[in-house]
């Protein structure tokens, strides 16, 4: 809570996390799948009672948030999420309809199954990202393959969400930006913690950068005379 409260208070109104279930169904705001990397806290989460899991620390003193309390604290901000695990999301659905945030959560996965759950469930209001099998549909029409951008324009996603490359395979340039906006979809890249390949992006068009220095993000946005609170 204490890192997302930071970048509310350099003027941040766009938070991202990853979820996961505990073993009697609480949805908590963690990315490990195991407490033992960043807490003093051990074992797998799914198989943890939510009594075990609020008790760990992370770096040995901040407690782990759980997604519902997140959305309550920061009423004003959008919340991207990644689900990271089928089991959290019948949670994250339920949560969504709970603080009645469909408007303020956009919902992204590496998993196509977990993003057309979410579609299904919430319905044509829902926010999500491209799912896999799109953004390789969105590379191959940047690349000229015919007949994709008009496949593209009828599927629910809201925007494109991608790391830097997929494997080998370089994902965000010149023409994947370009191919996005003309269908309509902000291109948001992941993580981005380097000065310069922040500017490279910003300077390609890209719509927003998830990355853990938001410090540094808000310095070169300010330089660029792009910041603002909207």
């Amino acid at each position: 809570m204490a890192a997302f409260a930071a970048a509310v208070a350099l003027g941040y109104r766009y938070l991202e996390t990853d979820v996961h279930v505990t073993a009697d169904g609480v949805l908590i705001a963690f990315h490990d799948d195991r407490l033992d990397r960043v807490t003093d806290g051990h074992g797998v989460v799914a198989d943890l009672p939510w009594s075990a899991v609020r008790a760990a620390r992370v770096a040995g003193r901040e407690p782990i948030v759980e997604f519902a309390t997140l959305l309550d604290a920061f009423p004003d901000a959008r919340i991207n999420v990644e689900p990271k695990h089928d089991a959290a999301v019948p949670a994250l659905i339920a949560a969504i309809r709970a603080a009645n945030a469909i408007d303020r959560v956009c919902v992204g996965s590496f998993s196509d199954r977990r993003v057309a759950r979410v579609r299904a469930a919430l319905g044509p209001d829902a926010c999500t990202s491209l799912a896999t099998l799109e953004v390789a549909a969105l590379r191959l029409a940047a690349w000229g393959v015919p007949g994709l951008m008009t496949l593209l324009r009828r599927r629910a996603g809201r925007c494109v969400q991608v790391p830097l490359r997929a494997g080998r395979v370089p994902l965000v340039d010149a023409r994947f930006v370009e191919a996005a906006h003309r269908s309509g979809l902000p291109v948001h890249v992941w993580t981005v913690n380097d000065g310069a390949e922040m500017t490279r992006l910003l300077d390609l068009g890209v719509d927003g950068l998830m990355t853990d220095r938001p410090a540094l993000l808000r310095e070169i946005l300010v330089a660029r005379g792009e910041w603002h609170r909207a």
